[in-house]
């Protein structure tokens, strides 16, 4: 399978979205909603107290698919929604400073690092000469990813709570959610 480390984007595809950079077109999607914002007087607190970690795929709409508002959560995304050194950096700052008691994490059908390798590491230190010092933490079945990523935060020192962490996959086509259990 051939890979590439680069997007590729056809030539012209900008401009058949619309005019100007996709860049320029949120800066002015933002003038329009900054126009009519109103500060809603909310802290950084999460009034529901969980944290939501979640793979960036842009198919999941967090928000829409748990029944959550602007400010009942903290959202941590990355490829994967895996459970990495950074995901518990934030998670520790999300705990210990701003108040959060549940932890749920959200990995999904489909998923692309379920179709790359570590070589893709390799891949990048060949084409640019410097291996990233990240792992790909690509995997192959994602319940059992689900419960990797369980285990990572029930047993970090530096969490508080750890008793109300739940894992979930999030099917793609339908929307819904299904329980991983622990092992």
């Amino acid at each position: 399978m051939a890979m590439t480390t680069s997007a590729s984007v056809p030539a012209g595809s900008e401009a058949a979205i619309g005019g100007g950079s996709v860049t320029d077109r949120l800066v002015e999607a933002n003038a329009q909603y900054a126009s009519a914002f109103t500060d809603p007087g909310m802290d950084a607190r999460p009034v529901q107290r969980v944290a939501v970690v979640a793979c960036m795929d842009a198919r999941l709409d967090l928000h829409a698919a748990l029944g959550l508002r602007l400010g009942d959560c903290h959202t941590i995304r990355n490829a994967g929604g895996v459970v990495t050194d950074d995901v518990i950096r934030s998670l520790t700052i999300s705990q210990r400073a701003l108040g959060t008691r549940s932890v749920v994490l959200i990995h999904h059908t489909g998923c692309g690092l379920e179709s790359l390798t570590e070589e893709f590491r390799h891949e990048l230190e060949m084409e640019i000469g410097q291996r990233p010092s990240w792992a790909v933490e690509s995997f192959r079945d994602v319940d059992q990813d689900v419960r990797q990523s369980m285990r990572r935060v029930r047993t970090s020192p530096f969490l508080l709570h750890t008793d109300d962490v739940r894992g979930f996959v999030f099917d793609v086509r339908t929307g819904r959610l299904r329980e991983i259990d622990a092992d």
